[in-house]
């Protein structure tokens, strides 16, 4: 199982994307990549998810891959199949943990509580999704817990901007952010790749600052 900070702390914002159309998934990889963002999160909340997680595969090889919204064994079976390099899940249940654990790719599970992470923890996970980060304390809730759960860090996802995600990274326990700013569907039907691209560029720039 590869869940630590090193591995997860390489890209800081992660675009979390929702694809209708599989004919946008390889040119909005490339925008994405273009912009500095190799890594990238495909929910699979659409018919077009695994689909598009294969083309980018096949065609976009400077991109690493992963599915998103991954909720029981089928999904993660599914999007393996469909070629996902990392597993990314909203929360976890103690039977998706161990099979997150043996997937044979990263895996980034999510929690919402202390009990939640601390539960990670007892599994082996140094890294969690912290979702839906806004709605459940943000910034302030993921500081009152980092002296307490030391040994497990975040990467905080849901609401968040291009305003607030400088101050997630900010915090000593927080590795990255995911974001759907970055890609948004509008944009992605509009198949406005410039500005994608732009926004990839503005928001690496600014982590790295």
């Amino acid at each position: 199982m590869e869940n630590n900070r090193e591995f997860w702390s390489i890209q800081q914002v992660i675009p979390v994307v929702v694809i209708e159309d599989v004919k946008h998934a390889v040119p909005l990889a490339h925008a994405l990549v273009d912009g500095g963002m190799s890594r990238i999160e495909i929910t699979l909340r659409t018919a077009a998810a695994l689909d598009s997680i294969a083309k980018i595969r096949s065609e976009v090889p400077e991109a690493f891959v992963g599915a998103g919204t991954v909720l029981n064994q089928k999904n993660l079976n599914d999007a393996i199949a469909a070629g996902s390099q990392f597993i990314v899940s909203p929360g976890s249940t103690e039977k998706l943990r161990v099979e997150l654990a043996n997937c044979g790719v990263p895996a980034l599970p999510g929690a919402a509580t202390v009990s939640e992470a601390m539960a990670l923890m007892q599994a082996g996970f140094s890294v969690a999704k912290f979702f839906p980060a806004s709605d459940i304390g943000g910034v302030k809730m993921l500081k009152s817990i980092s002296t307490v759960l030391q040994d497990i860090a975040f990467c905080p996802t849901g609401g968040i901007t291009a305003e607030t995600a400088p101050e997630f990274l900010e915090l000593p326990n927080v590795v990255c952010v995911g974001g759907s700013w970055v890609a948004s569907k509008g944009l992605i039907k509009d198949e406005n790749w410039s500005e994608i691209t732009r926004l990839a560029k503005e928001a690496t720039k600014k982590a790295r600052n």
